[in-house]
């Protein structure tokens, strides 16, 4: 029988600041970074206090977890593979943290927001699936099709560094961006009224 083996990141900063997450060692699970985490992070503070989030890959939940211990109001996580969403059980449990919920599914199922999402809206909805699958443009879709975005509400896109860019609507303008390694970081807000 093939066991997983258990990798570990640990939160940088916040609440819960050094405390480790655990996750499996899945093909395409890929936690964000140290590096990119903390510059995407602080891009976020202080305004990240009191966010509602939707994170809509979650994996190992690096983002939504450092969200949570930096002060997020709710976090919502997104996750189909089963042994990462038991992982993130796990560690929001052992961790103590109530604001997220972990919802087992396919974040690019119409029917989620349709049954368990239905009117819920975001401060910030982090997109960071797995580079090779190349679903970018699928969930930046979902996010506009369900409107889950508040006024001003902010999209965080993880992306290869070769990876052709997303199209996004006229209305989201690019905040920050920046190149780490092979991952590009590019934080969008949706302009108020447009």
């Amino acid at each position: 029988m093939h066991v997983n083996k258990r990798r570990n990141v640990r939160i940088i900063s916040g609440t819960s600041r050094g405390s480790k997450i655990h996750f499996p060692d899945l093909p395409g699970l890929r936690p964000s970074g140290d590096r990119i985490r903390e510059t995407l992070f602080s891009w976020l503070q202080p305004s990240i206090a009191g966010y509602r989030c939707l994170d809509m890959f979650a994996g190992s939940g690096a983002l939504g977890f450092e969200a949570v211990s930096r002060g997020a109001a709710h976090v919502i996580m997104i996750e189909k593979n089963q042994t990462a969403c038991a992982a993130l059980q796990d560690n929001a449990s052992r961790l103590r943290f109530d604001k997220i919920d972990i919802i087992a599914a396919d974040a690019l199922n119409q029917t989620l927001y349709n049954q368990r999402l239905d009117r819920h809206q975001f401060n910030l909805v982090f997109i960071d699936p797995p580079f090779a699958d190349n679903l970018h443009a699928q969930a930046i879709e979902c996010v506009i099709d369900n409107g889950l975005l508040l006024p001003d509400g902010l999209v965080y896109l993880e992306t290869g560094k070769r990876s052709q860019a997303a199209s996004v609507p006229a209305n989201w303008q690019l905040h920050r961006e920046k190149v780490a390694g092979e991952v590009r970081m590019q934080l969008y807000r949706m302009i108020a009224g447009s």
